[in-house]
């Protein structure tokens, strides 16, 4: 295999690769600290539950009855959260050293076929999917865009990947739940402005 063609399939392996490790310690970070999280918030809401009448509703003791069971789920992976951390960390050493060996690459002239360096990618990839655990929690995926694309390095593979905001850095489920929401609360505060505006319209003579 030639010098171009190596190089972005090092780089299509990176992002393979990188991401995989990000999701496993995304999973690792969500059940070590969500339910910490969870349960500070519950507190803190029912003390402000005793001085500020805003959250004595309904509907927010409903919304936290239904975050505490959902983080209640998080324990099945209490268990196994040593395994999402020690992949995790195995798979960034694989990734790293791809993003070696894809410097490595560049160096070579071009046109040349590079068998050895060929070989040593496979080698990579076959060790990398030894590792990886095959579950992985809810919304690990969002987590790990973030850790992958706004907390590492990628530059290197944006050279041959060309990574766009919406198509690669945005998880698509998060653009549509996104949209949803905006949707919702667009939807909400027009009903209320056209309560406010018919309740105005009849108290005028």
């Amino acid at each position: 295999m030639q010098k171009e063609a190596l190089l972005r399939l090092i780089a299509e392996s990176g992002y393979n690769i990188g991401y995989a490790a990000k999701k496993h310690l995304a999973t690792y970070d969500i059940v070590e600290k969500m339910p910490g999280w969870v349960s500070l918030f519950s507190v803190t809401a029912g003390i402000c539950a005793l001085f500020i009448p805003w959250f004595e509703q309904k509907w927010l003791a409903a919304a936290f009855i239904i975050i505490a069971i959902g983080a209640s789920s998080i324990a099945l992976y209490d268990k196994d959260k040593a395994k999402y951390a020690e992949a995790g960390g195995l798979l960034t050493g694989k990734f790293h050293e791809l993003r070696m060996l894809y410097q490595k690459v560049k160096e070579q002239t071009d046109g040349l076929d590079l068998p050895e360096l060929e070989k040593r990618h496979e080698e990579i990839q076959r060790e990398a999917l030894d590792i990886g655990v095959p579950k992985q929690i809810f919304l690990s995926d969002w987590y790990a865009h973030y850790k992958f694309f706004w907390q590492g390095q990628t530059q290197w593979m944006d050279e041959q990947l060309h990574f766009k905001l919406l198509r690669d850095k945005m998880p698509l489920g998060m653009i549509f739940t996104a949209a949803a929401a905006v949707s919702v609360g667009l939807w909400l505060l027009a009903t209320r402005f056209s309560a406010v505006r018919a309740a105005v319209c009849g108290t005028l003579p």
